[in-house]
């Protein structure tokens, strides 16, 4: 879907009820919505952690059956290794691709710097391709 040309629209559910709503009304792919979720439970984005987002996902995905991204945060730590373990578990959750931000969540250092982006990026991308199918990084 990203390959093609022309537009790609991808809607971010926050519950089962809303990925049925989208899909049923011909969105080809979904992505979770980290911010939408937590704030359904009252909480701020970042505020849920990984074991929480990852089974919420794993409903998502189940409830359609179009292609679901997640919006995995910051990969939920600050270490190349903890990123890739995040990639790891989100790939046996059912989705097909994440996206890992760049934020720290702390106000004294809002952004990882460059080298450990990098770090964090190319930890994610080889836990991606060791898994067993095509995982969309973004």
């Amino acid at each position: 879907l990203h390959e093609r040309s022309g537009t790609f629209v991808i809607p971010n559910p926050w519950d089962p009820g809303s990925a049925r709503l989208l899909a049923s009304v011909g969105f080809e792919a979904l992505t979770s919505t980290s911010a939408g979720f937590a704030f359904s439970r009252g909480l701020p984005d970042y505020g849920v952690g990984r074991d929480t987002i990852l089974a919420h996902v794993a409903d998502l995905a189940a409830a359609t059956d179009v292609p679901m991204a997640a919006d995995l945060e910051n990969g939920f730590g600050d270490a190349p290794e903890t990123v890739a373990e995040t990639i790891r578990l989100a790939g046996a959750t059912g989705i097909v691709g994440g996206s890992i931000e760049d934020a720290t969540g702390r106000a004294d250092a809002p952004i990882y710097s460059l080298e450990a982006s990098v770090d964090r990026v190319r930890a994610a991308v080889e836990a991606a391709r060791a898994l067993p199918f095509p995982f969309t990084l973004t």
